[in-house]
């Protein structure tokens, strides 16, 4: 009998890849969605020329859809394929929390910056699993989740990660800010911050075209879609699109999921990494009487600044990437006992549209004036802790689309703590801080959230044990964020994975 993965993205990848390896057969059910034709013929056409030969209208095609996106989504491609809107995730009245759901293949990383750091030992502290648990499989994700990335400060307490062979060429604003930071290293160690290159998932060739956040025509930034394509080429895996969990049981010596078509599937265990939202939903639905689950978030905000120093060209033309360049790291028990984690931008277009947005149109005439201030920002982007960010009670709505009730919290006064420190330190290199444009997104916006049904050593009625099963479960495994026992501020893919490829490897 088959082990069942209910998800595509991340943690299914990560399970499945270890099942595998085990010599188990496994069965993922996934929603599946791709994207559009159009969009991916213009991908294609694209990718077959040189950034050099992109018509204007090819270019415009390319980015008009992204400026328009509704509020609250996010788009790669020009498309909405790799989020559910907000009224198919939560039921009417409920709170703005701004994650949303995907049926993707692959999940929401159709969409991340690709920033990866495995998590730091401070902020595991108390945790039934330890960091030393999760590095075999931080190695292990190395043979198929390629790393950017070289040695530096970071390293001591970040590890490069197994595949980072090479590392993406900074921007030209980047490359300064990073030869300022080495210099500084001293005076930000004394400020409590350790900063280097920034991480991230991509494969090697990049053609520093500029579109990362539009979608890379070559499919070079790592997506779980992707690696799905390489799982479904082994003989004892199975994908099943279209196939949407509406509830999971257990009976005996096999696990049972129910499909929204009626089909039963029956399975030796089942791995559930459908996302913190639809494996709320599914616990939810699953349980008897009316459960409340509290979700936690770590809220993230941003700290413009402007770089002060002249750029040796212009940022906005290539060639130049515009994922996170850098990485800086706040660690000042007066501010958090937790690490605060800052990713670091320098020129992108939707810099540009936002100025505009925001000031150009007040001032007839000044949008020449912002385009030019634009290509001397460069912004941080700041994550917290979730013992500092929002908790959102969710239940299960009578039309079985989530209800949310996000709860306050103090977030606004650490970030403002945290922004000012991070501030100072990037005086230090050269920028100036622009701390009256400071703002804090919208909670669930970072995309970093869970703890749900989080792992514990002794575990409660709304907890799971160290394989992730949900208390009175014995084949049945929560593998995504949602069994995280908080969500500490620095990036939560990587850590997602090494723990959902533990609990793979460790299993019954």
């Amino acid at each position: 009998m088959a082990d069942i993965v209910i998800g595509s993205g991340p943690s299914g990848i990560a399970v499945a890849t270890a099942l595998l390896a085990r010599g188990r057969q496994v069965v993922m059910l996934d929603g599946g969605k791709r994207l559009e034709p159009d969009r991916a013929a213009l991908r294609d056409k694209m990718a077959a020329m040189a950034p050099q030969d992109w018509s204007a209208a090819d270019h415009t095609a390319w980015q008009a859809p992204q400026f328009a996106t509704p509020a609250g989504q996010i788009r790669r491609y020009g498309s909405d394929f790799a989020m559910e809107a907000a009224a198919a995730t939560f039921e009417a009245g409920a709170d703005r929390f701004a994650l949303r759901a995907s049926r993707a293949a692959g999940g929401l990383s159709n969409l991340w910056g690709s920033a990866i750091l495995p998590y730091h030992p401070l902020d595991m502290a108390g945790w039934p699993v330890s960091a030393a648990d999760l590095a075999p499989h931080y190695r292990a994700l190395g043979a198929f989740l390629p790393a950017s990335g070289r040695p530096d400060d970071l390293a001591p307490d970040f590890p490069l990660q197994p595949a980072a062979g090479q590392h993406l060429a900074p921007s030209p604003q980047a490359g300064v800010l990073l030869d300022r930071m080495e210099r500084a290293r001293a005076g930000l160690a004394a400020l409590g911050i350790t900063a280097g290159m920034a991480r991230t998932a991509v494969a090697s060739g990049c053609r520093a075209c500029g579109q990362c956040l539009h979608g890379c025509p070559w499919g070079l930034i790592w997506s779980a879609g992707g690696a799905l394509a390489h799982l479904r080429a082994h003989p004892a895996f199975t994908y099943r699109p279209g196939a949407i969990a509406m509830r999971f049981s257990e009976t005996g010596a096999q696990a049972e999921v129910t499909l929204t078509s009626g089909e039963t599937i029956r399975g030796e265990r089942l791995f559930i990494g459908a996302g913190v939202l639809e494996t709320a939903r599914l616990v939810l639905a699953s349980r008897p009487g009316d459960a409340v689950l509290t979700l936690r978030d770590s809220q993230h905000g941003f700290l413009p600044a402007l770089h002060l120093w002249r750029a040796p060209r212009r940022p906005d033309r290539g060639p130049f990437h515009t994922l996170p360049q850098a990485f800086t790291e706040l660690r000042d028990p007066r501010v958090s006992p937790h690490l605060v984690h800052a990713q670091i931008y320098t020129w992108n277009e939707f810099f540009e549209q936002d100025l505009i947005a925001n000031y150009a149109r007040r001032l007839p005439g000044s949008t020449p004036f912002f385009r030019a201030l634009a290509r001397r920002l460069i912004v941080a982007q700041l994550f917290l802790h979730s013992d500092h960010s929002a908790r959102v009670r969710l239940r299960l709505a009578a039309d079985g689309r989530l209800a949310a009730q996000i709860d306050a919290t103090g977030a606004t006064a650490i970030f403002d703590a945290a922004a000012r420190a991070m501030g100072r330190g990037l005086a230090l290199v050269g920028l100036r801080p622009l701390s009256f444009a400071k703002r804090m997104a919208p909670a669930g916006s970072s995309f970093h959230a869970g703890a749900t049904v989080p792992m514990a050593a002794e575990p409660g009625a709304n907890d799971s044990d160290v394989l992730g099963r949900p208390k009175g479960y014995e084949r049945i495994h929560l593998i995504d964020a949602s069994i995280l026992p908080a969500i500490p501020a620095t990036t939560i893919t990587l850590a997602v994975m090494a723990n959902a490829h533990r609990i793979g490897t460790l299993c019954p």
